[in-house]
């Protein structure tokens, strides 16, 4: 599993991205919503903690599920031995719920302050400011959908049940005030139940698995990198909402780790490329509209799906958006594709040099190709181009691969009723304009003309 993390997530391990939002734009930053799940005792919070340690460039609040027990009733306290803390019922979810909304609308809580002694929340309560990363931390905090929807990110930490056990009774008895025995018949009356129940269950959900907890250093050092990026990638999607990356698994992350490999060779390069652009291309049709259509199967039932415009072309700026073509095709059958070229004059002058575009483009629906969005200036051209052939501009969507936030403020500024569709945002541009971390010259690399 360390493997496969590390093979996922090494992609922009230097990246550290410093976005800042233009002044025009002063809407409250929506908050990077983590939850990190896992057994008894599994060293939640210590990977917790370290990742707090590595973000510290960042306000970071970490919110416990165990803030949230229900205070004890004195008839239960009488009977606390057959108490179940390990049951979702044990947590005033309903609460929780609410305190972590409220942190995502920017306003300020109070967490309750429970006492494990007590088994009561006691005063004072802690007072949690909004911040730009917030950490749910908790046995069961997947177990509920209207928490894990709040989620931007989930990790689940692994550890063997036999170290949980050790780490518990070490806890419960140093921490907690309560001998080994109780804390014996406690596990295997409700502690290991549940777990099995309750708690193992909701692992897949998780986006990230941690094997060996606090231990995997390497590990939580390259997730942090991967937040890190989705933190850049988050904020320019809420600043603009015509912006949309497509969904980060361990397959595209890989993807991404090879094609933007300098040692990969041309026959791989162009391989891993294609099943990227295939992912943005029938990501972008999703937001094509459609309208819904009942049909008949094969077995007499009717199933009702939809049926998306037909009145649909390409247009690929050449040469690196001619690389983005097949997959269209593939996706779209016997689909138009025009062609656009534009010369670089500059740093920032473009000149149109050639174009050709369906004649009836005006009244279509069009897919503009380009697999990097650098600067954004040969992008800004190339759409004032569609929009005076008569084009609407919400009827443009703009694909591409990897985009860099210079470029992403350049089109959303000019053009906001058009969409966005890449497949990561990378850190910056550097003085010369090039996508930083980058992938190199794409043209060059997929074509085989240069060096990359």
């Amino acid at each position: 599993m360390e493997s496969e993390i590390v093979a996922a997530l090494r992609g922009n391990i230097d990246t550290h991205l410093s976005l800042q939002t233009p002044s025009e734009h002063v809407t409250p930053k929506v908050p990077f919503i983590i939850g990190v799940a896992g057994g008894t005792a599994s060293g939640k919070t210590t990977v917790c903690n370290m990742i707090i340690s590595q973000l510290h460039d960042q306000r970071v609040v970490l919110v416990h599920q165990d803030s949230f027990y229900h205070s004890l009733s004195d008839e239960q306290l009488q009977k606390v031995q057959d108490y179940n803390f390990d049951h979702p019922d044990a947590f005033d979810t309903g609460l929780m719920l609410s305190c972590l909304e409220a942190l995502k609308l920017g306003q300020a809580v109070s967490i309750p302050n429970y006492d494990f002694k007590s088994h009561k929340s006691i005063e004072p309560a802690r007072m949690v400011n909004p911040s730009d990363v917030i950490i749910l931390e908790g046995i069961l905090i997947f177990h509920d959908p209207r928490l894990r929807d709040l989620m931007n990110m989930k990790i689940f930490v692994d550890t063997d049940s036999d170290v949980r056990l050790a780490r518990r009774i070490q806890r419960d008895t140093v921490e907690r005030g309560r001998n080994i025995q109780n804390v014996l018949d406690q596990y295997a009356k409700f502690v290991k139940r549940s777990f099995e129940e309750f708690i193992l269950p909701t692992m897949k959900y998780a986006d990230v698995i941690i094997p060996r907890g606090a231990d995997n250093e390497v590990a939580i050092d390259l997730i942090v990198q991967h937040i890190r990026t989705k933190l850049g990638q988050h904020d320019l999607c809420k600043i603009y909402p015509n912006v949309f990356v497509i969904y980060s698994t361990f397959q595209t992350r890989g993807m991404h780790t090879l094609i933007r490999d300098a040692k990969t060779n041309k026959h791989d390069f162009i391989f891993y490329a294609d099943r990227l652009i295939r992912l943005v291309v029938e990501h972008g049709l999703g937001h094509l509209p459609f309208t819904e259509k009942q049909i008949l199967t094969p077995t007499g039932s009717v199933y009702t799906g939809v049926v998306f415009c037909k009145s649909l072309c390409g247009v690929s700026v050449i040469r690196s958006g001619e690389s983005m073509e097949n997959a269209l095709r593939a996706c779209c059958k016997g689909i138009k594709i025009g062609k656009i070229l534009i010369h670089r004059e500059g740093n920032t002058g473009r000149q149109l040099i050639y174009e050709k575009l369906p004649s009836d483009i005006a009244s279509r629906h069009v897919l503009l190709l380009d697999p990097v969005l650098a600067s954004g200036y040969s992008a800004v051209k190339a759409i004032s181009v569609l929009l005076s052939k008569g084009v609407p501009e919400s009827n443009i969507i703009f694909l591409n691969l990897i985009a860099a936030p210079e470029g992403i403020h350049a089109v959303c500024k000019s053009f906001p009723r058009l969409k966005i569709v890449t497949s990561e945002i990378d850190a910056m541009l550097n003085e010369d304009l090039r996508v930083m971390p980058g992938l190199g010259e794409f043209g060059d690399r997929y074509f085989g003309t240069g060096a990359g």
